[in-house]
């Protein structure tokens, strides 16, 4: 008779970094930069996040079942860093969600993430298209009814009690009870800059690790000693 040996459960990993970069030019760093700390200054003090270029895992025990939105809002939750963001732990999906697009992202954006989002119960979506490439005006949302998206025409965010213009290459905001427009904090846009350069020279690291381990691979097979995986 064999003996039964209780295994240990398996520990799942939901990674905190893909070591991709936060934007495709600095123009889409520029205005994830604007919207992130205008947002965070004008909800300061209540329970609500904005987080900025994060993994989002919505589905638990499926760590390859995420996305990174370049800013997301979510509200009812304890304010404060997070290396990443799980729906099932927190009890809340974001309330909104802006992706800074592009024509190299635009059916990803427009096709698959509206999909997705809406089926999350996302309550508005917006596309910002700050060199516009695709979308006239530069800016489109989308405003969940019942469980359907339906275009925004009247440039206001719901859940934040703002409305939305876009100026040049950035998007701005404006109360919409004063119509005083949020600024944007120096130092906090500084602190970001510096954020998004470390992790740019973490993923230059990363990278030059990875040759590094190719090229002894390469020396080792010509050799004949196969490397061990």
């Amino acid at each position: 008779m064999t003996a039964y040996i209780p295994t240990e459960p398996t520990t799942i990993i939901y990674p905190s970094s893909d070591g991709e970069p936060l934007a495709e030019t600095s123009t889409h760093v520029d205005a994830i930069i604007a919207i992130i700390t205008a947002l965070r200054l004008y909800l300061e003090g209540q329970q609500v996040i904005v987080l900025s270029n994060q993994f989002f895992y919505f589905a638990e025990g499926f760590p390859r079942l995420r996305v990174a939105p370049d800013v997301m809002v979510i509200f009812d939750v304890v304010p404060g860093p997070r290396d990443n963001y799980k729906a099932w732990e927190e009890g809340q999906v974001p309330s909104v969600i802006f992706e800074i697009t592009s024509e190299g992202t635009r059916e990803q954006d427009k096709v698959h993430k509206k999909t997705l989002y809406e089926q999350m119960g996302v309550r508005e979506y917006w596309l910002f298209d700050p060199k516009g490439e695709w979308i006239e005006g530069q800016l489109q949302g989308y405003r969940l009814r019942g469980e359907i998206y339906e275009s925004i025409t009247d440039g206001r965010s719901e859940p934040l009690a703002l409305r939305l213009q876009v100026e040049a290459q950035l998007l701005n905001f404006y109360r919409e009870d004063t119509g005083e427009k949020l600024l944007v904090s120096e130092e906090l846009a500084q602190a970001l800059k510096q954020e998004r350069q470390r992790a740019e020279q973490e993923r230059q690291r990363a990278e030059q690790e990875r040759q590094r381990a190719e090229r002894l691979a390469a020396q080792l097979r010509a050799a004949g000693i196969e490397p061990e995986e």
